[in-house]
């Protein structure tokens, strides 16, 4: 009882908490900003599988990483774009045409990851984001280590949750989007598009979970593999649940559920 006291009082275990939830911020974000809209975007493991590989191949080519993070983001925008398509345009089923995405992204990703790079021993790597300590933060007594000594994607998307709740309740821009969601025909009488809303929430939701596949190859590991994601993009559809669709909940709720994945 002692040891298992000393692991979980350990700063070093809460930043791997951190770390390992960074994916799944991104990705439970995006999620949220859809069905926020009211479409459910189902292609997320795909999305992220090929944000992942995009981003890592942009860096692996000459890009810096932030370049890699902007074209995995732009990726992932882009299958938001079909999926909108699909959903809001045609009236597609939002299931089936998730389940499409993500099984097209995921195989399209390792085609291209094959055709561009030569099959080896080793998988070829790349030098990711390293950690930044935040001066005089960093110092705090266990918080220190625990919170501010990550890479940073890490801060980014914590910040980028707080945005988005902030933008969510307390902006004109989140009332469109939620009104969209739960009520498309009232958005209309309030003179709110919402087919336009509804494109940008998707779009704009992609391009998160395509970062946070990115942050895989970029931060958590240096190298790309097809398998990677391993469901992680399913556990952000349940966290967007478990959270009732407020992003500081998903915050919360993700560092919650420490042991779900591992970077291994």
């Amino acid at each position: 009882m002692s040891a298992l006291f000393d692991i979980v009082a350990s700063a070093g275990l809460w930043a791997a908490v951190l770390r390992i939830a960074t994916p799944l911020i991104l990705g439970t974000l995006g999620a949220l900003l859809c069905e926020r809209a009211g479409v459910l975007n189902l292609g997320i493991e795909g999305i992220m599988t090929f944000g992942a590989m995009i981003g890592w191949l942009a860096v692996y080519n000459g890009a810096d990483l932030w370049t890699g993070f902007l074209i995995a983001g732009i990726a992932g925008g882009v299958f938001g774009l079909l999926h909108a398509g699909l959903t809001v345009t045609l009236g597609l089923s939002q299931h089936v045409s998730g389940l499409g995405v993500t099984l097209f992204a995921s195989s399209f990703s390792y085609y291209v990851f094959r055709l561009m790079v030569p099959v080896a021993g080793t998988p070829p790597t790349i030098e990711p984001f390293q950690p930044i300590a935040i001066p005089g933060l960093s110092d705090i007594p266990f918080f220190g280590p625990a919170l501010f000594s990550q890479t940073p994607p890490t801060y980014a998307a914590v910040l980028l949750a707080l945005v988005l709740a902030y933008m969510l309740f307390r902006t004109p821009l989140g009332l469109a989007i939620r009104m969209t969601g739960e009520n498309p025909h009232a958005a209309d009488a309030q003179g709110v598009n919402p087919m336009a809303v509804r494109y940008g929430a998707v779009i704009a939701g992609s391009a998160l979970m395509g970062m946070a596949g990115a942050f895989l190859t970029l931060s958590a590991f240096n190298s790309f593999f097809p398998t990677m994601v391993q469901g992680r993009g399913w556990i952000c559809i349940a966290l967007v649940v478990f959270s009732s669709w407020r992003p500081e909940r998903a915050l919360l709720g993700r560092c919650c559920l420490p042991f779900s994945t591992d970077f291994s």
